[in-house]
């Protein structure tokens, strides 16, 4: 068993990956001591002339064992996991960094940047389409909303998935760590457009992200 996720770019990736491979291999395990199991017993206790079946009725304390065990580890994963799950999903960060909106729709990922006032809804917004640009060692609040279908907005690098459903708001928040560009694909089937719906997020230096928004601005007021 190999790892096989894709590179992590988020502060909070680590925990995520860490209950990913934690439940990954705990089952791979398990799933290998009951396929041996099963193997074993077709072979040790396979119908043999002159052998007549018998009724067993079993290992009362391997029957607690087996039930007890996998009971523990499910309640340990819970607590492990409980403040990640939180921390990614129910107590969004108070003051981000950076705020961006998210509009879905077939088959396009509409970006909104805030422009120079920092709010949304005002006459400097600034739209680009499929292109999410943020800087580095800076928390980052996207807003979601659906203008047609369920789409998913997935940012596998920097392990945010989340559904955006028509008529509801959602949100997404991380930290990026490392530059660089990385897919934004949808991750949810949302018609025959739905391969080709793919975005790109930019993780940029403290400079570059600077320069990039001075040069989006200045696009804007031309």
């Amino acid at each position: 068993m190999m790892s096989w996720l894709p590179e992590n770019i988020s502060a909070d990736g680590v925990h995520l990956d860490f209950l990913f491979y934690a439940i990954y291999y705990i089952t791979g395990i398990i799933f290998i001591l009951v396929a041996g199991c099963m193997i074993a017993f077709l072979i040790l206790y396979r119908q043999k002339p002159g052998v007549r079946a018998t009724y067993t009725h079993g290992h009362r304390t391997l029957e607690i064992v087996w039930t007890v065990t996998p009971t523990i580890i499910l309640v340990i994963i819970l607590f492990l996991s409980h403040a990640s799950w939180a921390k990614m999903k129910l107590n969004p960060p108070k003051n981000p960094d950076v705020r961006l909106e998210v509009i879905a729709k077939q088959f396009n990922w509409i970006v909104v940047y805030p422009g120079p006032d920092g709010k949304f809804g005002t006459k400097d917004d600034v739209k680009l389409d499929n292109q999410v640009n943020i800087p580095i060692n800076k928390t980052v609040y996207i807003s979601l909303t659906g203008e047609d279908v369920i789409h998913s907005f997935f940012i596998p690098h920097a392990r945010v998935k989340q559904d955006v459903v028509p008529g509801r708001q959602m949100a997404v928040w991380f930290k990026p760590i490392k530059t660089g560009k990385f897919e934004i694909p949808c991750a949810e089937l949302c018609g025959t457009g739905h391969s080709g719906m793919k975005g790109e997020l930019i993780v940029h230096s403290a400079a570059s992200y600077q320069a990039f928004l001075k040069k989006l601005y200045a696009k804007k007021s031309s």
